[in-house]
This record gives C-alpha cells, structure tokens and sequence, in this order.
C-alpha cells in the first residue's frame, strides 16, 4: 500500500513546496507501500491506521495514492471489498470511506522474483511521476506485513528494484514487524541479512506497544514532574510489575502461537520496552538516539533469569486445537522476575507476568512503594501505596493512597487520586499505536523504534531460559481458563515482595 504527500524536512506535513536550495527538491512524493495487503495485518491494522490519518487531515485525497502488494491474484476492487470492512463505518464518514477506497492500487507479485517487483517499481514511478516529483526526490516506505521468513528475500527485491534512484532529498526505509528472530542466533542472522542491503537509519523496527498513548506518556510523567524524581529508586520503591492479561486463548491462532510462546510473543519485546522506559536514566535530551542509549543501558544492565523466579503455564484445553501438538511443551502464561545490577534498582524485583485465557483483559504498570516507616495509625494490612498506569482498556493512571475514613471515627481505608482519560479528556480520541508509529516513520523519528543493538540485548536475555523451554528442561504448569494462573505464580510475587491489596477495588469513574 503506498500513500504520498510532501513534508518539509524538520519533520511537519504540509501541502505547499519547500526547498532548502535550489537544486535539491523538498517535497519529493512520498510511497508507502505495504508488502502482504491481502493479509490480517495490513486489513487489521495497517489500513484502518491509515485511514484514520487521511480522515484526520494528514494525507490529503490529492497528494496520495495507495499501493498494496501481494501474492494474492486479485483486483483493485476486490482489495478494497477486503478492506471496507475493517474501517470506522458511520453515515457521518461514509464519504470519506469511499474516497479512501478509490485512492487504493493493487500490485500482485511474488516476493523472491524480480518481476513482480518491476511491475510495483512502474507503478510508484508512474505516480511519482504524474505528481511532477524529481527522480531522485522520491521517498518510498516499505511497510512489511509479513512474516519474518520472507524479509531477506523482500529485502533484496527492493534493492534490485524498487529503491529511490538517487539521493536528491529522497530516501528509502523499511518498516519490519516482529517477531524478529526466535532467538539470539536467529535475530543476529536477520539483522545481518538485512544490514547488508540497508543501513541503520534505513530500518524501522516496530513495536506497537511504543506507540501507546501511556507508554509515550512515561518520559514526561517521570522527567516532567518534580515529586517523582526524588522517589524513583530502590530506597522508595519496593518492586514493580508489568502485566499483560487476556481473557481468551489462541483462538484459532494455535500454530503460529506454538511457535513462538508468550515469552517471545509478549514478554520479550512488548513488555520489556515499557520495563526499559520505566527504568532509564534521564536522556540528555528528547532526541531519538539519546532515549535509545538509556534503554541499551538498562538491557546491559540485566542480571541472567534465574530458573526459581520464572512460573510457566499453559491453560487446559490449548492442545486441542488440532495446530497444536499433543506434547507441546509452549508456555502460555509466564511470570518472572528481573532484576537491573546498577545504583537505582539494585534489589528491586521487576516482575513480568504475561498470559492468555485468564479472568480480566488488562495491561498495566504497577509500581509498589515500601512500607511506611513507624506506622502510627497501624494501616499496612490494608496494603502499601502504589502507582498505576493502566495501558488498556480505560486508560488511567492512580495513586492508592491511605485516607482516614469519613465520619466521627480515626480509622483509614484505601482510596486512589485518579487521572482517566475517559473522563478527563472528554471528546479526545486516542489515536491508535500504529496511527503514531506510520507517522513517526514519515517523519524519520526513530526515538519509538527498535534499535539493532538494543534488539541483540534484549535476545541475550532471554535466550538461554527459552532453549530450556525448548529443550522440555523447563515445564508449564497446567491452569483453568478463566483463572488467575497457576498458583505458583502468585507465591512468586509474593517471595519477591509484592503486597496484595485486599478488599480496595479500582473502578473506572463515570461522567
């Protein structure tokens, strides 16, 4: 799928021409071209993101056109008969759906073979030509919406065929999906395959969970606020959990899930990047190379898992789906503990606790405070103060905090000082993650990407205890769909310090 606009070169989309000389155009078209638009992904996600920016004024009907390419023989229309379903319906942006729609070309093509490729190549320069745009000043994004087998080839295909013939202001990237490699081994092998045809600047590693509106509020909440800065450590803190649930399992996902297992699917990259922003060190400035060093830093700083700290699970009922094997040894559930080797967290437990068909869909941050010192009012059975960010669903964010209780009596009860954005920011519209990520790739702003060596160490800490998962030296225990999880898991949180409130519930306030 491709679409094209100008932007000027500090990064701001606008529809006038802009030049810093005059021999080096500005405002080159621009292609993004979705390689797999017949797939889930791309009708899912990637074509309702973009929609959602067209709708939004960022692309404009007379700037863009759009080109998909897939294996599939199939037709212009038959593409967006795909795709109409997956978009925002309404009489009110009925219109505009259709006006989408028209903007969509569809390129079928093999993706080791150069004349599939050829045939996308005329295509964009068809239309880079017809917008009078410079040879040379193009800018073409490739959005891969594949699976990770399949990037080397397409890696090559693109080189051969499809790149920006010259560098008078135009440009090439690449956007690749996780997951990236399966493990150490495997992710090098990847980004050495890829490295060799593009440079770094050039690749785009996506994780959506960077994209969050929350997660992207963590920077600010913990460097823009005086009263968090002095209590962000180990002398404050007493542990931290980030947490993904889902209350459903594969759901006819069962082959592709078994392949890869909540860790890899989960833990390994979402969750461990939101662990990284909690955790830095404040960058020297916003820009994208200076978050990215601190979070290396965190990842570097990591001490190996140990196999005491780790519970595994698998829900009963996963191996019968008929794509599942009957001796899978793959985890659907994980909670473990990691824990950073520097001066800010040393002895804090980081617990991750990831998992599928259990009794609530949420995700979340909570940072757990120590005890209060000298208790006078005798309140810690009730639980500790915490910190929590709730991700999704109802983002929010709250402190529990002891109050005294209303009335003539001096006795405490758990409350919470609350920020949901429901009803905070009434008529706000959370753009999805990849409405920011697809932008922030326009725009050339890395800061909410993967970087290669921030890839190889997040690898190296999780490589050794997924080989003893998949060696069968490490089990899941079996647990009920719709539960908690294992048992165990819960004596891990607690072995590791974590406080359960009981009896304080958090509700989501209504308007």
């Amino acid at each position: 799928m491709a679409a094209s606009w100008c932007i000027e070169k500090r990064g701001s989309i606008r529809n006038d021409s802009f030049r810093d000389n005059d021999n080096i155009p500005e405002t080159g078209c621009l292609s993004i071209i979705v390689l797999g638009a017949s797939g889930d992904l791309a009708k899912k996600k990637t074509f309702p993101a973009l929609f959602n920016l067209y709708r939004q004024g960022f692309l404009q009907s007379n700037e863009v056109h759009i080109f998909g390419y897939a294996r599939t023989k199939i037709s212009d229309d038959d593409l967006r008969s795909r795709i109409r379903g997956y978009l925002s319906q309404g009489k009110e942006n009925e219109g505009e759906v259709l006006e989408f729609l028209q903007l969509i070309k569809y390129v079928s093509g093999s993706y080791d073979s150069g004349e599939g490729f050829t045939l996308l190549d005329k295509a964009i320069s068809e239309h880079e030509f017809s917008k009078n745009s410079t040879e040379g000043s193009s800018r073409r994004l490739f959005y891969f919406a594949l699976p990770p087998s399949v990037y080397p080839s397409v890696c090559r295909m693109i080189k051969s065929y499809c790149m920006n013939k010259s560098d008078l202001g135009g440009w090439t990237r690449i956007v690749v999906e996780k997951p990236f490699g399966k493990d150490l081994a495997s992710s090098e092998q990847l980004s050495s395959q890829i490295g060799e045809l593009f440079d770094e600047p050039q690749i785009y590693r996506i994780d959506h969970y960077l994209g969050k509106e929350l997660v992207q509020n963590l920077l600010v909440l913990r460097f823009a606020n005086r009263f968090f800065l002095p209590l962000w450590n180990r002398d404050n803190i007493d542990n931290i959990q980030i947490v993904f649930r889902e209350d459903f399992g594969t759901e006819g996902r069962g082959g592709y899930f078994d392949e890869y297992g909540i860790i890899r699917d989960i833990i390994q990259n979402h969750l461990l990047q939101v662990l990284c922003l909690v955790a830095m060190e404040k960058p020297v400035s916003q820009k994208p190379e200076h978050i990215r060093d601190e979070k290396v830093k965190v990842l570097q700083s990591m001490l190996p898992i140990e196999d005491e700290e780790v519970v595994l699970g698998q829900y009963e009922g996963y191996k019968d789906d008929p794509t599942v094997p009957n001796n899978s040894n793959t985890p659907t559930f994980a909670t473990m503990v990691l824990r950073i080797h520097n001066e800010r967290w040393e002895g804090v437990p980081f617990i991750m606790k990831a998992g599928k068909a259990l009794n609530s869909r949420k995700a979340e941050i909570r940072v757990q405070f120590k005890d209060v010192p000298g208790d006078i009012f005798r309140c810690q059975k009730q639980g500790r103060n915490e910190f929590v960010i709730r991700l999704q669903p109802s983002e929010a964010m709250y402190m529990k905090l002891t109050v005294k209780k209303p009335g003539l009596e001096m006795s405490t009860v758990q409350s919470e000082l609350d920020l949901s954005y429901g009803q905070r920011y009434q008529g706000v519209v959370i753009p999805e993650a990849y409405e920011r990520l697809i932008l922030d790739t326009i725009r050339g702003d890395q800061q909410h990407f993967v970087r290669r060596d921030e890839l190889k160490a997040a690898w190296e800490i999780f490589t050794p205890l997924l080989h003893r998962i998949d060696n069968g030296e490490v089990k899941p225990i079996p647990y009920k769909p719709g539960s908690r999880g294992p048992a165990e898991a819960d004596e891990l949180l607690q072995n590791a310090g974590y406080v359960q409130t009981h009896g304080y519930i958090w509700i989501p306030p209504t308007l």
